[in-house]
């Protein structure tokens, strides 16, 4: 498979599930592992370009695919717009939800670059945050949208997504 831009690969258990390939082997610890039944979304990573619950794809199911993580989003050191409006618009708190967040965020915006709060909250649905609530989660992807400036589009395309 291709890791954010980067050919990987390894002998894994049939029942190895994605998010423990990531994070045990790979140790891209970005990814969280919340709830094994897939209702808190803190697993999310891209799967050939689509937002998937990584505790419910099987390691040996994502051979040939192209998986992006949180660590995906910054490139060549330079932070996502939308890692950023977490940042400037205090988006988390523990910080445990936030990777997912932030990916169904940034695939959001590449698909519906000014989303309503309401187009917001609906994409987001899908994720659990026990902290807050969500008003700096949205008002975070809102200062994204307002400052992307096109760079989302363009960071997808340079790790290849």
């Amino acid at each position: 498979m291709t890791v954010n831009g980067e050919a990987v690969s390894g002998e894994v258990e049939p029942r190895l599930l994605l998010v423990h390939f990531l994070r045990d082997n790979l140790r891209l610890t970005g990814t969280h592992w919340g709830c094994d039944t897939s209702n808190c979304g803190t697993c999310v990573v891209w799967m050939d370009g689509v937002p998937v619950k990584s505790c419910t794809v099987l390691a040996a199911m994502a051979s040939g695919r192209d998986i992006r993580t949180v660590e995906g989003l910054e490139v060549n050191g330079e932070l996502d717009p939308v890692q950023k409006g977490f940042i400037e618009m205090h988006g988390l708190q523990c910080g445990f939800c936030t990777p997912g967040m932030m990916l169904t965020a940034r695939w959001l915006l590449d698909h519906n670059p000014d989303p309503s709060e309401t187009e917001i909250r609906e994409a987001i649905s899908g994720q659990i945050c026990r902290c807050t609530g969500y008003e700096n989660i949205v008002r975070a992807i809102r200062w994204a949208a307002e400052n992307s400036n096109g760079n989302g589009a363009a960071m997808k395309e340079e790790v290849g997504a």
